[in-house]
């Protein structure tokens, strides 16, 4: 075995205000970002529902993005340890699908892909409190994994209360946000909602706004197609704001 790196807490963990808020497009255009500036970028999708069936075995489309974004040809067992079928919290899919999700099993996983990679972006399932299982949820797993959250957040109407709220709640956890992004934003059809929300995010919340990411039609998860992602993350997002060690 060759020399082994130095254990890495530079990264983020990625966290939405609520489910298909885009997420792992967010993640991976991090990731990639970090790659294209010459950083060694590992990823992680702990815990995926709503997996899907491919000649024989559950496939995370998630990972799976996540990994072409950033390059890593790490083993999947490690980017994605928990795969199950059924599209809703991860501790009823387990249920239903006689599985059970050993809270270690995650974390042995990442302290394995830390030791790795110089840069860690990790992406949650949902927002903060999806229970993984019994008494341990999205929210228990970023705490014991120890990096800083980025929240992802929808751009219309609601969109204050939803950010607001996750920021002011993770931070009575203990959790450091390192920034919040805004996805999916369509100019053709913006209105006030999303032109007067961002601000008012960053006054009530004290968060920085790292990025309005535009809605991109041409980027599909589920096909592995990037599709400009990366060039429209290079111009949109500045991570000279994350709250965080990488510049």
């Amino acid at each position: 075995m060759g020399q082994r790196k130095r254990q890495t807490k530079r990264g983020l963990f990625v966290t939405g205000t609520d489910t298909d808020v885009g997420k792992t497009v967010v993640a991976a255009a991090l990731a990639g970002v970090l790659k294209r500036r010459g950083y060694d970028v590992g990823v992680m999708k702990p815990v995926q529902s709503g997996a899907v069936a491919r000649d024989g075995e559950l496939i995370s489309e998630d990972a799976r993005f996540l990994m072409l974004a950033s390059g890593v040809d790490d083993d999947s067992s490690l980017v994605n340890p928990y795969r199950l079928k059924a599209p809703v919290s991860p501790n009823v899919a387990a249920s239903l699908e006689g599985v059970e999700i050993d809270p270690q099993t995650l974390l042995r996983a990442y302290e394995e892909l830390a030791h790795k990679h110089e840069v860690m972006i990790v992406e949650g399932a949902g927002g903060l409190l999806v229970p993984i299982c019994d008494d341990f949820t999205i929210a228990d797993l970023a705490l014991h994994i120890g990096l800083p959250l980025l929240v992802v957040a929808r751009p219309n109407l609601g969109t204050i209360n939803h950010s607001a709220l996750t920021v002011l709640y993770a931070r009575t956890l203990g959790l450091k946000v390192a920034g919040l992004v805004i996805n999916g934003y369509r100019s053709e059809s913006a209105g006030i909602p999303e032109e007067t929300s961002p601000p008012i995010i960053e006054r009530m919340a004290n968060v920085p706004i790292v990025g309005i990411m535009p809605f991109l039609p041409s980027v599909d998860v589920s096909l592995a197609n990037l599709n400009g992602l990366l060039d429209a993350a290079e111009q949109v997002l500045d991570l000279s704001k994350l709250k965080w060690e990488v510049t």
